[in-house]
């Protein structure tokens, strides 16, 4: 076994240790293996090793690899991790199945009115700036069902719920905004019944995530390695 299957496994090993303590089901956890800066080479070995959820954050670096990865690697689902340019969109309409970084109208406009008829409606989380940091992209919490709304009434796509990239290197605040993340997801499961999905945690707050709710972990570090 190579290093990279070895890392996803240790980390399928960490998120089913968080799911029992926090008397959650594992399966509801769904890993997403972020390759952002690494070669199109290390995503098929580990499409090789039964991965097939995997999150880019570039979009012309993630176009790349989807072209080297398209015949290899048929079934991969491609999940969209950061920020939309309104002239990438369209591109991520064609291609991508997830965007778990909505932001404004304009942009869930785009991507249904870019999104092929043919094509499953295209799967969307509204990303939360549950810091409200400047330096960060998202919605306002309370902002969320605003858009929520506008989405929920467009073709082509389909709310599925929310994303956020939490305070790094404060545990308490982070936890916190995980709490907030879990309350906001109730909300809109009140009024939206297809919404299920609270994509949070990363490989150093995978287990506090999985704690507070989260249905998709997003690693990169702990399974490919530090970044140069």
């Amino acid at each position: 076994m190579n290093d990279l299957s070895a890392n996803r496994l240790k980390v399928l090993a960490q998120i089913q240790m968080a799911a029992v303590a926090a008397g959650r089901d594992a399966e509801t956890v769904r890993l997403i293996a972020v390759g952002k800066t690494f070669p199109a080479a290390d995503i098929a070995t580990l499409y090789r090793a039964g991965q097939r959820d995997f999150g880019e954050n570039y979009i012309q670096e993630w176009q790349r690899k989807a072209q080297d990865l398209r015949d290899s690697c048929p079934d991969l689902v491609w999940h969209i991790i950061g920020h939309i340019q309104s002239n990438k969109s369209r591109v991520v309409a064609e291609q991508a199945a997830w965007v778990h970084t909505l932001d404004s109208v304009k942009l869930a406009r785009r991507l249904s009115h870019q999104r092929p008829s043919h094509l499953p409606p295209l799967q969307l989380c509204i990303e939360v700036n549950t810091s409200a940091s400047t330096a960060k992209h998202g919605v306002a919490p309370n902002e969320v069902m605003v858009l929520a709304d506008e989405v929920a009434a467009l073709p082509n796509v389909c709310l599925r719920g929310l994303m956020c990239v939490p305070t790094a290197d404060n545990r308490e605040q982070t936890v916190a905004e995980f709490a907030l993340m879990r309350d906001l997801l109730a909300g809109l499961q009140q009024k939206y019944h297809q919404v299920d999905t609270l994509s949070m945690g990363m490989s150093d707050d995978l287990a506090d995530a999985v704690a507070y709710g989260a249905t998709m972990v997003r690693i990169g570090r702990a399974i490919f390695g530090s970044r140069s």
